[in-house]
């Protein structure tokens, strides 16, 4: 099939384009910058340049494609009422337009749960709208990535520095970006994933002090931890909310919301795996992403320390 991935350069839409290129798909993607872009060309990728604020610049991106993948987002300069709704108002409807055979959307989990947090809201508006459309479609639900554990934990701890915990947020079943990537394009060759929303969650669900001390068994280092109230965020969001400057970060603190309590946010996979064909053995848990991300590390320091004890018994020339 001839694809066209969106948002190809995060930290979901490469994984997507890899997968892709690897079932042998021909793919493009649409990106504002060439060369912010310029390692998917290096992949064999068709770059198409465009705007999903500019309805304009979607119709020669869309010509003799099969399917759309979708896995932008707004970036943290954007707003997500441009570029999440308006954004993509105007690729749903270039899509139909353009006849695509297939719409996958990633969305959030239990989006519909939370209609007083703008991201979550936009996104449960999309899915109505894309529905709405009649194109067919597929949208797939995550509630977490793994990669995003690496900045938040592993590297604050081999680093020493704080790793920040906020206060009553519930164990989430993260999953990695790759797996997720199968899904999607598992989804194209599928009828029985036609017109149809299903929930992406890893194993099992994770509390943040567990993932802390999985760290600390892996990395052999202890962490430091501090507490973020959620009563502070609540604040900081009210105050960001008072001023024009402020409403998109006080939009993103609201999404904090989500994640409060003791109820793990995780979703029934059973009926997912069968759907899809995809083996849940074959599916990356957090132990084993963690060990691989630390084994790599820690080989990477010890060499460094090899390295450094060669030069320091060299003899010098003089």
């Amino acid at each position: 099939m001839k694809l066209l991935v969106v948002g190809a350069t995060g930290t979901l839409g490469r994984q997507v384009v890899r997968r892709a290129l690897g079932e042998g798909h021909e793919v493009q993607c649409l990106v504002r910058s060439f060369q912010r872009a310029a390692f998917l060309r290096e992949w064999g990728v068709q770059l198409m340049r465009g705007n999903l604020c500019s309805p304009d610049t979607l119709p020669p991106a869309l010509e003799g494609v099969d399917a759309v993948i979708d896995a932008a987002t707004a970036r943290p300069t954007d707003t997500a009422e441009k570029v999440d709704w308006q954004g993509k108002v105007n690729l749903i409807k270039a899509a139909k337009a353009a006849g695509v055979q297939r719409f996958v959307f990633f969305s959030i989990l239990d989006s519909e749960k939370y209609p007083h947090v703008p991201l979550m809201d936009i996104k449960r508006c999309t899915e109505k709208f894309l529905v709405e459309s009649e194109l067919p479609y597929t949208i797939l639900r995550p509630c977490g990535f793994l990669q995003g554990l690496i900045g938040q934990y592993a590297i604050p701890i081999l680093e020493k520095q704080a790793v920040w915990v906020m206060g009553e947020a519930a164990p989430m079943a993260y999953m990695d970006t790759q797996d997720i990537a199968r899904f999607a394009i598992a989804a194209l060759s599928n009828p029985a994933t036609e017109n149809r929303s299903f929930p992406l969650a890893g194993t099992r669900a994770w509390g943040a002090y567990e993932i802390i001390r999985l760290c600390e068994r892996l990395s052999g280092q202890s962490a430091k931890t501090a507490t973020m109230p959620l009563g502070l965020l609540r604040v900081v969001r009210k105050f960001a909310s008072a001023f024009q400057w402020g409403w998109n970060l006080a939009d993103r603190l609201a999404f904090t919301e989500v994640i409060v309590g003791t109820e793990p946010i995780i979703a029934p996979m059973d009926e997912v795996y069968t759907t899809f064909g995809i083996d849940k053995a074959e599916i990356t848990t957090l132990e084993q992403y963690l060990g691989e991300y630390f084994g790599r590390i820690m080989k990477k320091l010890k060499e460094l320390d090899y390295d450094r004890d060669k030069v320091s018994k060299k003899k010098l020339p003089f």
